[in-house]
């Protein structure tokens, strides 16, 4: 029996302000800003899967996101698009194959929404 279990519990996202990045956060995935700052520098935002851990500690502008890490889900890619333009978050493409499009947080961190 493996000690080491076949599951992520969490994917670390390294941003400059903890208190901007849950705002920021929870706004796009329509969620509470409630709950507990660990350390002063951890937020964790539940997700359906792996956890967002939001780490202000770990931030370096050499650290953000060059690539997607993780991808967000829709069922509407086109409606999820125009939600974000609406949002005026960096849209970085625009919707790819019918399927996906990349954009910013504030931060600089490229991320995915795909159907």
């Amino acid at each position: 029996m493996n000690p080491i279990l076949n599951k992520i519990g969490g994917v670390f996202i390294p941003v400059s302000s903890i208190e901007k990045a849950r705002d920021w956060y929870c706004d796009i995935l329509g969620l509470p800003t409630e709950g507990e700052i660990y350390f002063g520098h951890i937020f964790v935002i539940p997700m359906e899967g792996p956890d967002l851990v939001l780490d202000s500690q770990i931030y370096s502008p050499d650290k953000v996101y060059k690539v997607p890490a993780f991808q967000l889900r829709t069922a509407d890619i086109h409606q999820a698009y125009e939600f974000m333009h609406a949002k005026n978050v960096e849209l970085v493409t625009g919707i790819e194959n019918g399927h996906w499009f990349n954009f910013k947080d504030p931060d600089g961190n490229l991320l995915m929404v795909c159907k």
